[in-house]
């Protein structure tokens, strides 16, 4: 996969199957359109290409928006490129882009500069500029200008239709297990350990504390979870207090990472936390030594789960 920043960097000529859209989540709604895409465009002998902006646009036109979002651009690359598509265009989403007619970019950009032969759009679809068209206006722009308009209905999981929205929603909640279910994989963010003030070292539960650069990415709420840790193409269970930490008078939330047996420095080394489950609430205990009791609880309940699983 090549992955090309800015719409003006493309160069190839080739037909193209291409589909639109910002694909927070790559979630299984995403996956279906774009596997559907990519073998589309085997059989028609084109690449298959995906058109995805940055920022979000709601950042850029909701300038008060506090939207936060499933993946980083890294992580979004990385989920596309599994899914086996040609190339992935980046374009940077501004005002001025925003202003474009959904005329002009139909004809100077889906056409002239991206030569596309099928565009492969969810049932919802809107653009230019006010989201002014719908999906019937391009199945006419594309009567127009020679190219297929193919339309994929919503993905459905137990009923429920599957949106970027909505997984923000159950990872605001906590419920990992919806999340996991409308990804079609565990939802995952990549840290830095950087130093604390070592306080789980006292009660037998060292802690690597994280630091995530993008400021953008949805995190878990406030507590306690089962996590699987990926470190250097190496994998290992533990779990994360996600909160202020009541008990030791924190006063900004952290994220703490203890990993099951294991004892290696990590100190700036970069790890990618998998959730897996909530276990509970943050809470605040009496005193060190109970909170200490219910970190043992926790492990346990842990190490429970992942029996159950065939994990352990």
């Amino acid at each position: 996969m090549t992955v090309i920043h800015d719409i003006t960097n493309y160069t190839s000529t080739k037909p193209a199957i291409l589909t639109i859209g910002t694909f927070d989540g790559v979630h299984l709604g995403h996956q279906k359109i774009i596997q559907t895409l990519v073998v589309k465009a085997r059989e028609k002998n084109c690449v298959a290409n995906v058109l995805t902006f940055f920022p979000h646009p709601r950042m850029v036109l909701q300038k008060s928006n506090d939207l936060l979002l499933i993946d980083t651009l890294k992580e979004k690359e990385q989920f596309l490129k599994n899914l086996g598509i040609d190339h992935l265009i980046i374009q940077p989403f501004t005002t001025a882009f925003s202003t474009l007619s959904a005329l002009a970019f139909t004809r100077d950009i889906l056409v002239d500069r991206l030569h596309i032969a099928s565009l492969y759009i969810g049932y919802d679809h809107r653009f230019g500029r006010n989201r002014e068209a719908s999906v019937e206006d391009l199945m006419g722009m594309g009567k127009t200008y020679g190219f297929e308009v193919e339309v994929i209905p919503a993905q459905e999981v137990d009923a429920v239709t599957v949106s970027s929205t909505k997984i923000r929603t159950a990872i605001a909640a906590g419920d990992f297990q919806k999340v996991t279910c409308y990804l079609g994989r565990d939802f995952e963010f990549s840290a830095t350990v950087i130093h604390g003030d070592q306080v789980g070292r006292t009660l037998d539960f060292p802690t690597a504390n994280l630091a995530v650069e993008a400021s953008y990415k949805i995190l878990p709420p406030k507590g306690v979870y089962l996590v699987k840790v990926a470190h250097l193409e190496k994998t290992y269970f533990g779990m994360m207090n996600v909160g202020n930490r009541p008990t030791v008078e924190g006063t900004h939330q952290t994220l703490e990472v203890h990993i099951f047996s294991f004892n290696q420095n990590l100190y700036g080394e970069e790890l990618t936390v998998f959730v897996l489950k909530k276990i509970r609430e943050e809470k605040k205990f009496d005193s060190l030594t109970a909170l200490q009791t219910q970190l043992r609880i926790d492990q346990e309940l842990c190490n429970k789960i992942l029996n159950e699983k065939g994990l352990n």
